[in-house]
């Protein structure tokens, strides 16, 4: 089986010749093709075909498959992905807030000193790394209570 090789999808330079070909198809399938190109403003059937062409030779090659996804479908993924990051955003920073908040009560309730800082936050980011940042509270009371 031959290797895919990428096939340019652009047309050649404006010096370019073009050849003329035979071509044999249904009438069916002519059918399909005029309405098709009607609809796309095609200016000739050998338009519609070269484009049809160049289209199906970057499809096989895989070049660019956004290039082959219907703009519509694009723009809604597009909007759809926008919208997820925005939403993820909004929630990081009431979630950044609420630990700010949680950070500054126990800061104020609780005197501990900068080397058991230093410590503690190194043992903190050991954890986070080992755990994939899967800690629980109870994991955390049971370290602080002499645990593993």
């Amino acid at each position: 089986m031959r290797r895919k090789q990428p096939v340019s999808v652009e047309p050649g330079s404006p010096t370019e010749i073009k050849t003329r070909i035979p071509v044999w198809l249904y009438p069916s399938t002519l059918e399909v093709m005029d309405r098709a190109a009607e609809t796309a403003g095609g200016k000739s059937r050998s338009e519609y075909l070269e484009k049809a062409a160049l289209f199906y030779a970057g499809y096989v090659s895989g070049q660019d498959a956004t290039a082959y996804l219907p703009p519509a479908l694009a723009s809604v993924l597009r909007g759809t992905v926008q919208d997820t990051e925005n939403r993820i955003c909004r929630l990081l920073f009431k979630l950044a807030v609420e630990l700010d908040m949680v950070m500054n009560v126990l800061a104020a309730g609780m005197e501990i000193s900068d080397d058991a800082l230093r410590s503690l936050r190194g043992r903190c980011v050991q954890n986070v790394k080992k755990t994939s940042g899967s800690i629980t509270l109870d994991k955390a009371v049971e370290y602080q209570r002499g645990g593993a």
